[in-house]
């Protein structure tokens, strides 16, 4: 295992045993296509790393693979909750590893599979235990957000983790809630429990991890373009307007503020029009891919493949087989 790193990353691995493989990219990248021909080659197992696919009933605006991939590729920790329900990063890390532990029994490889890179972080070098919800000190944070805005809640978190505070926008309202609520909780930035992180339990396992990177953010941009007027060609609208239509759920849940369910709710209630929906979920998409690629450029032993290339899928099947497989 120590040699497949050294060859591939430079980098020494722990001797694991059965090996583990990422494959992240941004949104509209080509990962499903990529994994489902990989596996179709290699004794490998999909895993969905993804934040939006893990809810049941959001099928278009996710492009979460329809029954014909599936049947083909199986992928795991699909559909995992209602929209309803929250899903936590704690809790994907341990479906995962539950999963990576299912998968090497039966002798085949787990190949992570998306584009939420905390979820990757979090699988790959551990969780601090940091506090949980509280319902109390949330609330006054949406009230502070209510009343003065959420720029108001980012000024206050610039105030006691400026560190957390430069990494979010003004307006990310759920992760500024989130790491308001753990300085409040704890005294603690958000920043200061993600460092105390690399002591809370690293991926045990030889680990692969490849990115697909566009060299040319054009060429995504329209893929992006393309994959939204598919959605809506296949009934994007429809498949909202389902969710819209249910009592219990509402803008604030981490489901609905899904980028494109997000400008689709908006739209149903009647605040914009349907063409400015179309391009502030374009716009919004685009801002993903953004933030998706200045992870992967930060990332560290990160092995880079252009999706665009034409011999994609071999030059991938080739340094996923010699990793899993080194020759002498």
């Amino acid at each position: 295992a120590e040699g497949r790193r050294k060859r591939l990353m430079g980098e020494p691995a722990n001797d694991g045993g059965l090996p583990v493989i990422f494959l992240m990219g941004p949104t509209a990248s080509g990962k499903t296509e990529l994994a489902v021909s990989l596996a179709s080659r290699l004794p490998l197992e999909i895993v969905s790393v993804d934040s939006a696919l893990v809810y049941r009933g959001m099928d278009i605006g996710t492009a979460k693979p329809g029954p014909d991939v599936l049947a083909r590729a199986p992928h795991r920790l699909l559909d995992l909750r209602d929209p309803a329900e929250a899903y936590s990063v704690a809790e994907f890390r341990a479906d995962a590893l539950a999963e990576i532990a299912a998968i090497h029994a039966a002798g085949r490889i787990p190949l992570l599979v998306g584009g939420t890179m905390l979820y990757f972080r979090a699988l790959r070098d551990g969780l601090a235990e940091m506090p949980g919800a509280d319902p109390a000190v949330r609330a006054e944070i949406l009230e502070l957000a209510a009343t003065e805005g959420w720029p108001a809640v980012h000024r206050r978190l610039q105030e006691v983790d400026p560190e957390t505070a430069a990494r979010l926008r003004p307006t990310d309202s759920q992760r500024l809630q989130r790491a308001l609520e753990v300085f409040e909780l704890s005294g603690r930035g958000l920043s200061d429990w993600w460092r105390d992180q690399h002591d809370a339990g690293p991926l045990p396992y030889p680990l692969l991890q490849v990115g697909l990177v566009p060299g040319d953010r054009a060429m995504l941009h329209a893929r992006i373009a393309r994959r939204f007027e598919a959605m809506l060609d296949c009934g994007f609208e429809a498949e909202v307007r389902l969710l819209h239509g249910r009592a219990d759920l509402h803008p604030g849940l981490p489901s609905v503020r899904a980028v494109g369910y997000r400008q689709m709710w908006a739209y149903l209630d009647g605040e914009t029009g349907f063409d400015e929906m179309r391009q502030r979920a374009l716009a919004a998409t685009r801002q993903l891919a953004k933030r998706q690629l200045t992870w992967l450029r930060g990332w560290p032993g990160l092995l880079e493949l252009d999706p665009e290339g034409a011999d994609l899928h071999d030059r991938a099947f080739k340094i996923i087989s010699d990793f899993i497989e080194p020759r002498p």
